[in-house]
């Protein structure tokens, strides 16, 4: 397709903003990217996520040459699912995923980005932006894409009410990157426990700076019991109270993590935030327009692992609609309609973590007990995670899970 080269400013370089800004500098365009962090403050500094991402995220970056990292990240080829109420398995299964999954530590992704950015003859900028900033970069190109932002630039996306059912955190996270986890048994996968009204556990076998690793990630019930983060003082009491909590909740989880060692000081991260959904076009001082994007609009809970994967099918969608646009100004009608061409699939993706946010409905409990005998149903929820479309309506529907549940065979 032919397309007009435009201007275009990008601030906020993690991964839907520098897979923007890659695309759209392949495709021609003058691209300017704002980091408030150079490539090396990046891979120094803090893990950002327990980042998984499943096939069709992965194939957005296909798409565009990124996929860096085939050959030494995990190949994520299943998911399993626990749910242990009171520290005794009720429900456990296993099921292959139909393509692997993968995860790179943000810090090396980002890190690497960045410097394929500047070599690709983009210009970036070292900066926190505010609004000031924006103002100037509104002025100076043809659009602004927001895809990160903090303080002034956070509050100008105003909240959708009638999208966004909550207005606290739901959840408090804990994260750990360690080496020397037990492997399983069975073939590599992305682990979930699920401890009724006490909160979640995952398992994500990633990529980090000093090689393969493995993200241990606690997402507990505000004021629970695993939220018990908030006075620790170090990386290493980080790790210790996480291996206490799973000797308390999952026994057969501390006994794998019995020799886990942090992969570097800066492998920890707490954090809680609150599920929201904000209007797409934010009106700055002068008038002029800024879109967002990904999770400055649709921010989920992390439980359900779609961060990265919802980043990176927002800037497919968003560097599709840019390409196609040709002259056509990029009005305020134009954001809107194309950040609703994205909500069409990121509704799919809130609808389902918001609706496990609460305690489990019985007709979900009822699907994730019959998967334990049924495995076609077991691979229909392992590819939820990759495209969350799939789940709709017999995940939330309990007449349509009914009729998804296999009959028990008759006993004779």
């Amino acid at each position: 397709m032919k397309h007009s080269t435009r201007s275009i400013a990008v601030v906020g370089a993690g991964q839907a903003g520098l897979q923007l800004a890659l695309g759209l500098r392949r495709s021609g365009h003058h691209v300017t990217l704002v980091s408030n962090r150079t490539a090396r403050q990046v891979l120094d500094g803090r893990v950002m996520s327990t980042q998984i991402m499943f096939a069709d995220a992965l194939e957005t970056e296909r798409r565009l040459g990124l996929d860096h990292w085939q050959g030494e990240a995990p190949a994520i080829e299943g998911l399993t699912f626990t749910v242990a109420p009171d520290a005794v398995k009720a429900i456990d299964f296993e099921a292959r995923l139909a393509a692997p999954g993968q995860s790179v530590d943000q810090r090396v992704k980002i890190a690497a980005w960045l410097e394929e950015f500047t070599a690709a003859g983009g210009e970036l900028r070292i900066a926190e932006a505010g609004v000031a900033e924006l103002e100037e970069l509104a002025a100076s190109h043809d659009l602004v894409l927001v895809t990160a932002g903090k303080g002034e630039i956070s509050r100008i996306f105003e909240r959708d009410a009638e999208r966004s059912p909550f207005t606290a955190p739901q959840r408090v996270a804990a994260v750990s990157y360690v080496h020397g986890l037990r492997p399983r048994d069975s073939f590599v996968a992305c682990s979930a426990s699920l401890m009724p009204g006490v909160g979640e556990y995952f398992i994500v076998p990633a990529l980090t700076k000093s090689g393969p690793c493995d993200c241990l990630f606690l997402n507990g019930v505000p004021g629970g019991p695993l939220d018990a983060f908030a006075d620790v003082r170090s990386p290493e009491e980080h790790l210790d109270v996480t291996k206490k909590l799973l000797a308390e909740f999952l026994p057969w989880e501390a006994e794998r993590a019995a020799d886990a060692v942090l992969t570097d000081p800066g492998g920890v991260l707490a954090g809680r935030l609150t599920p929201t959904v904000r209007e797409p076009v934010a009106t700055l001082p002068s008038g002029r327009k800024v879109l967002g994007v990904a999770d400055v609009l649709v921010v989920n809970d992390p439980l359900t692992g779609q961060g990265s994967n919802s980043a990176a099918k927002c800037a497919d969608v968003y560097l599709r609609e840019i390409l196609a646009r040709g002259d056509e100004p990029f009005d305020a009608d134009w954001m809107t309609a194309t950040f609703e061409r994205f909500w069409e699939y990121a509704r799919h993706v809130t609808r389902w973590t918001n609706g496990l946010l609460p305690p489990a409905p019985a007709h979900v409990v009822d699907l994730l007990d019959a998967a334990q005998r049924q495995p076609g149903l077991a691979s229909r929820i392992a590819e939820g995670f990759n495209n969350p479309t799939g789940l709709d309506p017999w995940w939330h529907e309990p007449e349509a899970a009914r009729r998804e549940i296999l009959p028990e065979p008759a006993v004779r």
